[in-house]
């Protein structure tokens, strides 16, 4: 609440002619939602297919002096992933049929993601040049549509450990198993943001960046998924300077 009054504030200077350049931007985003470093339980990666993760927004810059400015902004934007990955004694927590079970699964997860959220950046801009600007500073999103599921298939899982008793799971959709942890994720997520401006023409520019969270996807207690997870997405986008 109180991002979105300062940022209703600087609108309002600018409005009355005081040092401020609105922007209103637009990008498309790719990326995944991933530990940091892949866990030994998962050996490989099958596939990774591209989603439609956008964004829109307006920024509001505040000018500092001729090198530096400092910036607030609301965005709405999407971040999503859909890939397939091989595991070997994954802990996880499935659904098969009307039984849900937990253990540690050998065998082929699909897993797709989507978080819609409002964010809200601080930034720092340093200008080199009339053409050139580079950004950086944290965010924070709130989530207002968030899913995170998929199906474990043509494998097996240990129920309880690794010597557990062995449930098979088949690879056609009566005999694999589903998860869903969307009720689980955080609704509040942080995390840092960097970026370049490329202005060729006096209001219309092409804007590069990348954004990781903080924050883990799911809370800390959250132990079904046995490694943090965070939203690292890089981003292609276009920007118009109102002023």
């Amino acid at each position: 609440m109180t991002t979105l009054l300062a940022v209703g504030s600087l609108v309002s200077t600018a409005n009355a002619g005081g040092p401020i350049s609105l922007t209103v931007r637009m990008g498309y985003s790719i990326g995944a939602t991933s530990p940091l470093s892949m866990p030994a339980s998962v050996t490989g990666i099958d596939a990774f297919r591209p989603t439609p993760s956008v964004l829109a927004g307006l920024d509001a810059s505040f000018a500092l002096s001729s090198r530096w400015s400092v910036a607030a902004g609301l965005r709405i934007e999407n971040k999503a992933m859909d890939a397939d990955i091989t595991t070997k004694g994954y802990h996880m927590e499935l659904r098969k049929g009307a039984d849900q079970i937990e253990g540690l699964f050998t065998g082929h997860v699909s897993q797709q993601a989507t978080q819609w959220m409002l964010t809200l950046p601080v930034y720092a801009t340093l200008h080199l040049g009339p053409h050139w600007q580079v950004n950086a500073g944290p965010y924070l999103s709130l989530l207002i549509g968030k899913s995170f599921s998929g199906t474990a298939s043509d494998g097996y899982l240990r129920q309880g450990g690794p010597t557990g008793p062995r449930i098979n799971i088949g690879d056609t959709p009566d005999t694999w198993a589903t998860y869903d942890f969307s009720d689980n994720m955080r609704s509040l997520q942080a995390g840092i943001m960097l970026g370049a401006d490329w202005q060729p023409l006096p209001r219309i520019g092409f804007s590069f960046g990348l954004s990781m969270g903080l924050t883990g996807i799911f809370p800390s207690n959250f132990a079904t998924v046995e490694q943090t997870l965070y939203p690292i997405y890089g981003n292609l986008g276009v920007f118009y300077r109102i002023n």
